[in-house]
């Protein structure tokens, strides 16, 4: 024991190396996350269905005989895409920031932070998760709905490229969010201020109503100038805390 002492102390174990990390440590993360909401499945996936239902009940009985947005297309029609896609992004971004604010209050994050797994297996493990996450809502709110309203779709390949774009977006989103909050409290100011007016914007009204780069010039270049902004910003951040 004492020559084992000896030999730390010296650098006796110098010839040991560490062992590579395993390059599928997010295959377990992302079970792990999978299964956080999937246990509360009341909560995390049945009431999101459940409140854009009643929203959909409400607005579509009060102004489906007095408003009619499209010739041919009635208000509950027009209210299912964004509905769908506003559930999608919201619960996207729900599940990835409270997920991480949660651990930090808990206290289990550090074990998370003791594995060897590098900051991509961190962001595919989250991201994937809230991805999952926002298409089993968004599924689930349209299959509803399909009592409602009929389903009319013009490309299946678009909507699925939209709704994986978009959960995927708002799950990073909200990667970002909590790794920046330290309590739920924060993470509100985030959500409420931030992502519910961009959610409704780009969910219920956004789907559906005509874009201004259909009547003005200058939008269409302010939008992309927008989002490489956007996209910018991110990758500096990334850059700056060395997540890649």
């Amino acid at each position: 024991m004492a020559l084992r002492r000896d030999q730390i102390r010296q650098g006796g174990f110098a010839g040991l190396q560490a062992l590579q990390a395993p390059n599928d440590g997010w295959k377990m993360l992302l079970y792990k996350e999978v299964l956080r909401f999937w246990r509360v499945g009341v909560q995390t996936i049945a009431a999101p269905v459940l409140t854009a239902v009643l929203y959909l009940m409400i607005f579509g009985h009060v102004l489906s005989d007095r408003v009619q947005v499209y010739p041919g297309v009635s208000y509950v029609a027009f209210l299912v895409p964004g509905l769908v896609m506003m559930s999608m992004l919201q619960n996207a971004f729900a599940n990835s920031a409270s997920s991480l604010v949660q651990s930090k209050i808990m206290g289990n994050l550090v074990f998370v932070l003791m594995t060897p797994m590098h900051a991509w297996h961190w962001f595919i493990a989250y991201v994937g998760a809230a991805l999952f996450r926002g298409l089993l809502v968004g599924l689930g709110v349209y299959l509803v709905t399909l009592i409602y309203a009929p389903p009319q779709a013009a490309s299946i390949v678009w909507i699925l490229v939209f709704a994986v774009m978009g959960s995927g977006l708002m799950g990073t989103l909200g990667l970002l969010a909590g790794l920046w909050a330290d309590k739920f409290d924060q993470m509100a100011v985030f959500q409420n201020f931030i992502v519910m007016p961009m959610t409704f914007l780009a969910g219920v009204y956004g789907m559906n109503m005509p874009i201004p780069e259909n009547e003005f010039s200058w939008a269409y270049p302010v939008f992309w100038l927008f989002c490489v902004s956007v996209g910018g910003g991110m990758l500096y951040m990334f850059h700056r805390h060395n997540w890649i």
